[in-house]
């Protein structure tokens, strides 16, 4: 009997997440024997509970899903919608009623730890009730945190980004012979995997960014005033860049110095300003010139320079978790295995979601040198292979054309 697919797309774009949507489509598309119609809601379940769904097989043209491939943000639309944890509750019914009156048969989540959290709570519930819908989780952050895989679609042009706009930045920074410090405040709330790909960004030894900080070690202002001091006796423009989450020894966020943290709808810490409080400090305490600039929301939706090769894995870890799926498989997260770095090669294979959900994977202690203010070769090794290739993007008028979704 013909079942249908249902996909959506939750918690922070990327500039690759798109291409798993393509791939979950276009994977589905190719049994049509067992697959009819593959549906998308819009806004993430938050929007399904509300009806909001459209036909993806029905109206996309292949040049469409193409375009959609190449488009950063999430084409569906997102949500950040957090289901109860009691089982019992009234939503889980609801949730499934309506999957039952769509006759779905393969349910996909595109996100990070808290849509595998979805997942897990979806298939626990299914499977409590004896529900034959298969649920599965394809990955995504640009935060590189999620565990059991080696990395996540949406880091590697992350990374790719940072390391060429603070290229760009340290090349700023040193056309003035008068001392100043630069600091970049870059994205992760408790891990340090895009703040250290700024790394890349050097073309020789002791070049900037000088100084790296990350929120798995301790931030202390003191032992800062000191790595400042040592690297402006190296050159006087110093480019420092920072993860957001840092914080000093008793847990307090250095943004909170500030005072400008708030809470998301998950109760994160939605992080911003440590850029600003550095700052300041430097400027009060050096008595120089100091600036910060904060990436922000670019890290994620910068598709122009995205890595050919973290596009083309986010579309396989769409395709091979539809595999799965199709194959009987559930509360099932798709995960990346490392097979070599040079050549660089992957294998697809699938954990257990409960071993992802609300868990974070931390950048290893063991690559993080020079007393907590670098990342190691072990690293740069790692990352590397991540950031490679760049896909030709149509261009119109000098501008990337980029897929919308026709809104009703």
């Amino acid at each position: 009997m013909m079942k249908n697919i249902l996909v959506g797309q939750s918690g922070g774009p990327t500039a690759v997440i798109n291409a798993s949507l393509y791939g979950i489509v276009t994977e589905g598309m190719n049994h049509l024997d067992e697959v009819d119609h593959v549906y998308g809601m819009v806004n993430g379940l938050e929007g399904f509970l509300k009806d909001d769904y459209v036909d993806l097989s029905e109206d996309l043209t292949q040049k469409e899903l193409e375009l959609i491939k190449l488009t950063p943000g999430a084409y569906l639309g997102s949500c950040r919608y957090r289901l109860p944890e009691d089982l019992t509750a009234p939503s889980y019914p609801t949730v499934f009623k309506k999957l039952k009156a769509l006759d779905i048969g393969w349910f996909f989540y595109i996100g990070g730890n808290d849509s595998m959290d979805t997942v897990s709570k979806l298939s626990r519930y299914g499977a409590q009730i004896g529900s034959p819908v298969r649920f599965m989780g394809i990955p995504k952050t640009i935060d590189n945190d999620l565990m059991v895989t080696d990395h996540t679609p949406g880091y590697g042009s992350a990374a790719r980004y940072v390391a060429s706009t603070v290229r760009e930045i340290v090349l700023d920074a040193s056309v003035y012979q008068q001392p100043a410090v630069t600091i970049v405040e870059l994205m992760g709330r408790h891990a340090g995997w895009l703040t250290a790909a700024s790394a890349l960004a050097r073309k020789y030894d002791r070049d900037n960014p000088l100084l790296i900080y990350l929120p798995e070690s301790n931030f202390d202002f003191k032992t800062f005033t000191d790595d400042l001091s040592k690297a402006m006796q190296c050159r006087p423009d110093v480019v420092v860049c920072v993860s957001e989450g840092i914080s000093d020894s008793s847990g307090r966020l250095i943004c909170e110095y500030n005072d400008e943290a708030k809470l998301d709808n998950f109760g994160h810490k939605m992080l911003t300003g440590c850029g600003k409080v550095l700052e300041n400090f430097v400027h009060n305490h050096f008595g120089i010139k100091a600036r910060s600039v904060e990436l922000n929301v670019n890290q994620r939706c910068s598709a122009l320079i995205s890595s050919a090769t973290d596009i083309e894995e986010a579309a396989l870890a769409g395709s091979y978790g539809v595999q799965a799926a199709l194959a009987g498989s559930t509360g099932s997260m798709v995960c990346f295995n490392r097979v070599s770095d040079d050549p660089y090669s992957i294998q697809c294979s699938l954990a257990d979601v409960n071993q992802v959900c609300n868990r974070e994977k931390p950048f290893p202690s063991q690559w993080i040198t020079g007393n907590g203010t670098d990342v190691s070769q072990e690293f740069i090794s790692y990352v590397l292979p991540l950031i490679q290739g760049q896909i030709p993007h149509p261009m119109e008028q000098g501008l990337p054309v980029y897929a919308y979704r026709k809104r009703s």
